[in-house]
């Protein structure tokens, strides 16, 4: 089986800082995916490098077997790359609706639109309240509600759907259960999975190894800038992760080269 995305050799490099060394990554079709390493190992860099908002120094990446490269988050939305942010990116005040479709309106039809560009709301409020359905959030009573009344977990789920319903290739997820309480990290987790159960891959950035070793499928150990290994979590142990992480220990086969 072909990977949908792969990289290979990205190198980027921030005056003497090199935060990419020479690293690989691969992705494989319906998997989740999960990126670990400790603070300042490159992680982010990685999947800004991926998601279009960091331009690699050097590196080719494939998506679906066609190189891309991508010169701004813009160009890898269109390609099907959708990234959850830590921080959400989403406004507040603005309605579900509007968050869902922020960046991408769909204006009404005829002149109106066109001209007026007077927004299609009836279409997006429907298209928004069938995505939200289709991953069992309709809890959220009200679609023109503004987020900022919704919950943290009820806020990740929507920017989690956001992204399932327009990341038509890969949905990259950073750090989604930090600032959630245990029954809302359990709801985002249950979200992941529907996500995955309709067919796209996920990369999941994460701290929390209880959280990576429960839905991951591969788990891409990342160390010093570039991937150090790729384990499977019924291999290894939460310890045996840590240990990689950190260069306690190395896993079998693996010689690193700092």
């Amino acid at each position: 089986m072909e990977p949908i995305l792969k990289a290979r050799g990205l190198t980027k490099r921030y005056g003497k800082v090199t935060a990419l060394n020479d690293c690989d990554f691969e992705l494989m079709p319906g998997e989740i995916l999960a990126v670990i390493g400790d603070n300042g190992a490159g992680k982010s860099t990685l999947i800004k490098a991926i998601s279009g908002a960091v331009v690699p120094d050097e590196g080719q990446i494939w998506l679906d077997g066609q190189e891309v490269a991508f010169r701004t988050p813009i160009e890898a939305r269109a390609a099907g790359i959708e990234t959850v942010y830590q921080t959400l990116a989403m406004s507040p005040a603005l309605s579900i609706a509007d968050n869902m479709f922020m960046g991408r309106e769909l204006r009404a039809p005829g002149i109106m639109g066109s001209l007026f560009r007077k927004l299609d709301r009836p279409r997006m409020e429907k298209f928004a309240r069938e995505k939200l359905t289709e991953l069992g959030l309709m809890t959220i009573q009200n679609i023109n509600q503004a987020v900022e009344t919704l919950s943290g977990g009820q806020r990740q789920g929507v920017a989690v759907a956001r992204a399932a319903a327009f990341g038509s290739k890969v949905v990259i997820l950073d750090e989604p259960t930090a600032a959630l309480g245990v029954k809302e990290s359990r709801r985002v987790l249950e979200l992941i999975r529907d996500v995955k159960n309709r067919g796209i891959p996920i990369i999941l950035i994460s701290h929390n190894m209880p959280h990576v070793f429960e839905i991951a499928d591969r788990i891409h150990i990342h160390r010093l800038g570039r991937r150090l290994c790729v384990i499977k979590p019924q291999d290894y142990s939460m310890s045996d992760a840590v240990a990689f992480m950190t260069g306690a220990k190395l896993p079998e086969g693996v010689t690193e080269v700092a």
